[in-house]
């Protein structure tokens, strides 16, 4: 018997974020079309060498992607929405780049041939990760061929180099469940589609391709028999029509679909066994011998390293016993790169780390120890297990105080002291804002002049002193602007803060980072996660004394801004040695008490940012409650201990909000934002349904794209919102932080903005409202 490795798809961003650049040269218009190409495809014969090198045997290809994998497949089987003017035989890149991110009346510099406003296309989070995926639009008399050559393309190319990969393929029913159909049920669509399905994988073997890892991430979901019936559909259709399929199924168990997958004519099987352990004893139960096992033991969502001594005899008799593929739970594009690069992160917990490339090396390890015996893996085992009772024993990782702490929580800790109606009326009279209120989501752009202080400061070039006058010269700007256009409520631009979640950690205990620790969240957008190790607390106030100068400087009130205890968990790497829950009651109380700081200080309003609530909901129906519950606490721990007319905003990013909507009632924010402007508002059917008594942002302004809207299209959107809520419960803001945005798209789109909320004023006054 032979146990081999593969990875399941590599970071697409480089050692050093070349992708990012590159891509962003190419958008400014500074490098050429055949300049973007030839980097990408020199981080794709780079990725190929460094994996096989590091002992990986089996190595993808087509996981590679300019912008998104969801996208790559829209433009492989030609899935483009009509408002993109696509006439051509493949999918060019400026029709690409225009799904992506929309495009703005004239031509770009790089040479975008859409001389029209088009919006991108919808953009959510994959599945419970912080990576965002371009939602596929599917509509009535959809038609579909292939209309890409990328994954063809590469896997030639990657063969040219001496590499026969094995390319990766979103599955054709995880594309239909991800999408939204217009006018049509995509299932509906299903039969068409497998016809170019089985083009594709014809055409792939004929190339030479042996297999194709079809991802069917979706699997783990929980299933109606439609869903069901097209998953049998399609691999009784797709079975015999080109190479092995190694279906692929990650982010959780197959749990109830396990006899529906073991049933599907397939040549073998991936399985999670980092997030659902379980089901390795089911699958050597169900399935058949010939049916090649792939089995994730290496976590690709986390970055601590694996206790590999427990995996190989966990998994030394079965190797014994059959044919096995070792590989990452899921792929590598959810971790670092490299943790060579963290050369000033401290050792002890560095030697607790593993990113994509040791990831493999371990993967490696574990497969030469059960191929040829423990002996031939000493080293490696013996640093793996050396590492894990480190870990287990270090004085860094636990704080009695904080423990003390949270034993002393009650339920006084998670209730404000009166309805929201009081409030409601304590506030309006603290702050006399008008109707249609206008506010921002907290930051503004970090411009190249921003980021080059923060580089001298942090290189030494310059003092705290020198550094410290410049942000209040940005912040003092920002201000002054801010009331020149008329805003209502203000923010102070957050120029002093890296990212925000970062700047958090930075100021609480338990927590590590990383230089070059970084990840895709979306296109050229790149975050480096915190290190979440041990118990956390507040040794000081974060934000007080950049809010006191803020507001220093006007009449008008501004926000004091905070990221609240669940968005900085989902988006952090969090230890594993205690249940999440733990984690955010903890992070929750050192907010709590910075909530507190910054109302005692004057604040009249505070923003408690729950980006990322909804993208922590587990994706099995029946763990929902129990995550929302332990959410919505951690949240209303933060914002409890304030007084009536002290207003609390929350903000959330892409959301379906149907579902969760009564635990978005229950965090009882007095003000919630979110994103809606690509969706045009459609997310507010939620808020209606449910008859949402609180206050609502609905954002008409989408940040995640180079587009300016104008004054009539913000309108617009006010206007359709106003058939969900009343008029005194809408505020007015972007849909997201302009900390990614330019100046020269800023001003505009935010003066615009502000004459839409005047407009509404001025209609609501004539109608009476």
């Amino acid at each position: 018997m032979t146990v081999s490795v593969a990875t399941l798809g590599f970071p697409r961003i480089g050692l050093r974020r070349e992708l990012k650049f590159a891509l962003e040269s190419y958008w400014a218009g500074k490098s050429s079309l055949a300049e973007l190409q030839t980097a990408a495809a020199g981080l794709r014969a780079l990725h190929w060498t460094r994996q096989k090198a590091l002992g990986a045997d089996i190595l993808p290809s087509n996981d590679f992607s300019l912008y998104d994998h969801v996208l790559d497949t829209s433009a492989l089987i030609g899935a483009v929405p009509a408002r993109y003017d696509w006439t051509g035989e493949t999918v060019d890149t400026d029709t690409y780049f225009a799904m992506a991110r929309g495009t703005q009346g004239a031509a770009s510099p790089a040479g975008c041939g859409h001389m029209h406003d088009t919006t991108a296309q919808e953009m959510t989070k994959w599945f419970d990760t912080n990576y965002h995926f371009l939602v596929p639009e599917l509509s009535a008399g959809q038609t579909f061929r292939i209309a890409s050559t990328k994954i063809f393309d590469e896997f030639e190319e990657a063969k040219a180099l001496g590499y026969t990969t094995r390319p990766v393929l979103l599955g054709p029913v995880s594309y239909l469940m991800l999408a939204k159909g217009k006018a049509v049920e995509p299932f509906a669509l299903l039969p068409q589609l497998l016809e170019v399905y089985a083009e594709i994988l014809a055409r792939l073997a004929k190339l030479g391709a042996e297999w194709v890892q079809i991802d069917e991430p979706c699997l783990v979901l929980d299933l109606s028999e439609t869903q069901r019936t097209a998953f049998a559909r399609a691999y009784s259709a797709l079975a015999t029509r080109g190479p092995k399929l190694m279906l692929t199924t990650y982010f959780g168990g197959l749990d109830d679909n396990f006899d529906l997958v073991t049933d599907l004519p397939v040549h073998g099987l991936h399985l999670d066994l980092v997030r659902a352990p379980d089901q390795l004893e089911l699958a050597l139960e169900k399935l058949q011998p010939h049916v090649l096992l792939s089995l994730g033991v290496i976590d690709g969502r986390n970055i601590w390293r694996a206790n590999l001594p427990d995996l190989y005899w966990r998994l030394k008799e079965i190797a014994a016993k059959r044919d096995l593929v070792l590989a990452p739970s899921c792929s590598l594009l959810h971790v670092p790169v490299d943790l060579a690069l963290e050369t000033s992160l401290d050792p002890e917990i560095a030697q607790w780390l593993s990113f994509a490339v040791q990831k493999i090396e371990e993967l490696a390890a574990l497969a030469r120890a059960l191929n040829e015996g423990e002996d031939a893996s000493f080293a490696a085992f013996s640093a793996s297990r050396i590492a894990a009772v480190a870990r287990q024993t270090s004085p860094k990782i636990h704080d009695p105080a904080v423990a003390a702490r949270l034993a002393a929580l009650d339920d006084t800790a998670i209730h404000r002291p009166s309805p929201f109606a009081t409030r409601r009326a304590a506030q309006q009279e603290r702050l006399a804002l008008p109707t249609y209120p206008t506010t921002t989501i907290g930051s503004f752009p970090q411009t190249p002049d921003v980021r080059k202080a923060r580089a001298a400061f942090i290189k030494g070039e310059i003092d705290a002193a020198v550094y410290d006058q410049y942000l209040r010269v940005e912040t003092r700007a920002a201000v002054k602007w801010q009331e020149e256009i008329g805003l209502d409520v203000l923010v102070h631009g957050e120029f002093e803060r890296n990212d925000m979640v970062q700047y958090f950690g930075e100021q609480l205990s338990g927590f590590a980072f990383t230089r070059a620790g970084w990840v895709q969240s979306y296109g050229s957008r790149c975050v480096r996660p915190p290190i979440l190790y041990g118990d956390v607390s507040r040794p000081a106030p974060m934000t007080v004394d950049w809010w006191r100068y803020a507001q220093d400087q006007t009449d008008k009130p501004m926000k004091g801004m905070l990221t609240g205890p669940v968005t900085i968990l989902n988006w952090s790497f969090v230890r594993d040695d205690q249940p999440r829950e733990a984690s955010c009651r903890q992070i929750a109380l050192a907010i709590r008490d910075e909530v507190q700081d910054l109302e005692a200080a004057g604040a009249a309003i505070i923003q408690i940012d729950e980006a990322a609530l909804r993208e922590g909901l587990p994706l099995r129906r029946s763990a929902w409650q129990y995550y929302l519950d332990w959410a919505v606490e951690c949240f209303r721990i933060t914002a409890s201990g304030v007084r009536d007319d002290t207003q609390i905003h929350t903000h959330m990013c892409y959301s379906e909000f149907n579902d969760i909507i009564r635990a978005i009632g229950a965090m009882d924010a007095d003000v919630i934002s979110i994103e809606t402007a690509r969706s045009q508002m459609e997310l507010l059917d939620a808020f209606a349904s449910y008859a949402y008594p609180n206050e609502v942002g609905p954002g008409v302004y989408d940040i995640h794209s180079p587009r300016i809207p104008a004054t009539s299209e913000m309108t617009d959107l006010l206007t359709l919102a106003g058939k969900h809520l009343l008029p005194p419960q809408i505020w007015v803001n972007p849909d997201c932080g302009l900390k990614t945005r330019k100046w020269d798209e800023v001003r505009p789109a935010l003066t615009a903005m502000v004459a839409a909320a005047r407009t509404m004023r001025i209609r609501g006054a004539y109608d009476g409202q």
